[in-house]
């Protein structure tokens, strides 16, 4: 009995297991990320890129306080080491991450202030891109003023801030009819710089944070706050330098 007990056992099929339907791997993304044996489906300059995106979207989606390594590399479909292995820490990912929202401000600026003609014009326009960037994406404008969670000495992001700073600076240059140089501001010229950005900066952070709502309602009926920015912007520039 027991000889057949064994011959039986053995004649079984052996019990396989069930292969998921291709259809349902295809639907679901993060199956189709993840080849088999868990190895990264992306090259090492396209998973850096990746992770950079996907921290994007995170930080757009959910805030700084949810942007972490983990929910990046979960937001990417990689391992939870593979943000580390690529950045060191949240500060050197965070870093590189606010260098492309510089590039971004810096491009959009640059762009808008081409479509000038005369140094008011192009200095408005700079001003609107400024304002426009933020509105578009206010995880990354809040990030880039973030120093404390940011190294700045981080050379992407160094050089970035800087060529944002040199822009303002230029624009300021161009309106008063000088050349400013950046490692050496005159008082005077610090003035004007730090003036202009904060009229622009505060503005950002007033619509951002939906403060300017009550001033916008006591205004006549179809005043948007792109109209309220446009007057404060000529009656900043209708004063004469140093005044």
């Amino acid at each position: 009995m027991a000889r057949i007990s064994k011959e039986k056992k053995a004649a079984r099929p052996a019990l396989t297991k069930a292969r998921r339907p291709a259809k349902a791997r295809a639907e679901n993304p993060a199956v189709q990320r993840r080849p088999a044996g868990g190895a990264s489906p992306y090259h090492h300059g396209a998973l850096r890129y990746a992770l950079l995106k996907a921290a994007e979207r995170v930080l757009e989606r959910d805030g700084l306080a949810g942007l972490t390594l983990r929910a990046v590399a979960r937001e990417a479909g990689v391992s939870h080491a593979a943000p580390t292995h690529h950045f060191g820490d949240l500060t050197g990912l965070v870093s590189e991450l606010a260098a492309i929202g510089y590039r971004q401000f810096n491009g959009a600026m640059t762009v808008a202030g081409a479509t000038g003609t005369t140094p008011m014009e192009k200095a408005m326009a700079r001003a609107k891109a400024y304002v426009a960037y933020a509105q578009a994406h206010p995880g990354m404008y809040g990030l880039m003023f973030r120093t404390e969670r940011l190294d700045m000495s981080r050379p992407s992001l160094h050089e970035a801030a800087n060529a944002s700073f040199a822009g303002l600076a230029g624009s300021i240059g161009e309106s008063r009819h000088e050349r400013i140089q950046e490692e050496a501001l005159s008082l005077d010229q610090a003035a004007a710089i730090a003036r202009a950005w904060s009229l622009v900066h505060g503005f950002t952070m007033l619509l951002l944070d939906d403060r300017l709502s009550d001033i916008l309602q006591r205004l006549p009926e179809g005043t948007t706050a792109d109209m309220l920015l446009d007057a404060m912007l000529r009656m900043a520039m209708a004063r004469p330098p140093g005044a």
